[in-house]
């Protein structure tokens, strides 16, 4: 058990210590640095108790007790700041830090009053102390913010993937997979907590050994997990990077479709200009196209370009695009002049810039790989 603990405080510092120095590093490096610090610290705190220097040194008792009020958001704020154009904390940021401030506020007269006899009788008591509504409270805090913070983060990623598909051609620098996994890591980690000291203190479930160890693994495991992928994301968003506000106006604009005054004939008519202007220009060959580029050819606003396309095609503007290119791949691919070239380089050809978004929207449209769909056909 020593080492675990060894490992995970020397990991959450180590890592931090790496994101501090990374070169072209964001923010998000910095909050995700700070997040390891007081991992660190929490794990180094639990690891005296363990060994028993709280009866010791009773002083150090609950000095740490509202750092894990950090985890939730220090997880938010490290997806928002890896969405956000702004890489700067405003006043508001600061506001998530509310909990963690008020416990500390309310654990004064502990921290400060009680004699190191009477923070040593808490500690034994634990739960059953004087101090039973402050822990109630206490946890209560957590299992607020651990449940809220990664729905939260969740539902940032999924309307920042909405806001991308309705408004850009393309994904390749754009890629939510970390960001997600991240959440669910978080998230279990937090439910193990809060399941073990339901048990625990709920139930009164007797493990045969100190339960709070589990969460403690698994935030070891984590810490490896988190710190190792960190530190190599570059900036997750190298070609789109978009503000809060431009999300947040791209969903009022598609609420106001029924407001917007384009009349049924008129949608009609931009929409087989549309069409012509896809099969003539073929503005989907330009890899990165954007909604905005497209409505400018149209000379249109954005706005009405994604309502005739939500509305006459059913589709959002990547899948659109990419329908086009994935007609472009077939007919360049069956074409005897192209059967010497590779499938990559038809694909590119197509308008796609990169395989593994070629690949997933081909099978997306057709149901079937590339290779598997020529052979049939």
């Amino acid at each position: 058990m020593n080492t675990i603990f060894t490992v995970g405080i020397f990991l959450s510092l180590f890592l931090a210590a790496l994101l501090f120095v990374k070169k072209n590093k964001t923010m998000a490096d910095n909050i995700l640095g700070i997040w390891m610090v007081v991992i660190g610290i929490e794990l180094a705190s639990y690891y005296i108790y363990f060994l028993g220097y709280w009866d010791k040194y009773p002083h150090l008792v609950g000095i740490t007790s509202p750092f894990p009020l950090l985890f939730g958001p220090l997880l938010y704020l490290y997806v928002d700041f890896s969405l956000r154009k702004k890489q700067y904390f405003r006043p508001k940021d600061w506001l998530h830090f509310i909990p963690f401030v008020i416990t500390y506020l309310a654990m004064t007269p502990f921290l400060f009053g009680y004699s190191a006899e009477q923070k040593r009788l808490a500690d034994s008591l634990d739960f059953n102390s004087e101090f039973k509504s402050f822990f109630i409270f206490g946890f209560t805090m957590f299992f607020i913010t651990a449940v809220v913070y990664p729905i939260f983060a969740y539902r940032k990623i999924t309307n920042y993937q909405k806001y991308i598909s309705d408004n850009f051609a393309y994904k390749e620098s754009i890629s939510l997979k970390w960001l997600k996994i991240l959440i669910w890591g978080a998230a279990a980690v937090f439910l193990s907590v809060i399941a073990i000291f339901l048990l625990q203190e709920g139930l009164k479930i007797d493990f045969g050994f100190k339960g709070d160890i589990i969460p403690d693994i698994l935030v070891v495991i984590f810490v490896a997990v988190l710190g190792f992928f960190g530190i190599r994301q570059q900036g997750i968003f190298t070609d789109v990077v978009v503000s809060q506000k431009e999300m947040d106006d791209s969903m009022q604009e598609k609420e106001s479709y029924k407001r917007s005054g384009l009349k049924s004939s008129d949608a009609e008519i931009l929409h087989q200009r549309l069409l012509d202007l896809m099969d003539n220009e073929k503005p989907y060959l330009e890899p990165k196209l954007s909604l905005s580029q497209l409505a400018e050819k149209l000379t249109i606003t954005p706005n009405n370009l994604s309502q005739i396309i939500n509305q006459c095609d059913e589709k959002n503007f990547y899948d659109f695009v990419n329908g086009y290119r994935v007609q472009e791949f077939i007919s360049l691919a069956t074409s005897p002049q192209n059967k010497n070239m590779n499938l990559l380089g038809i694909a590119l050809d197509a308008g796609f810039n990169s395989k593994s978004s070629f690949n997933q929207v081909f099978k997306k449209t057709t149901g079937k790989t590339p290779r598997e769909y020529l052979s049939a056909n």
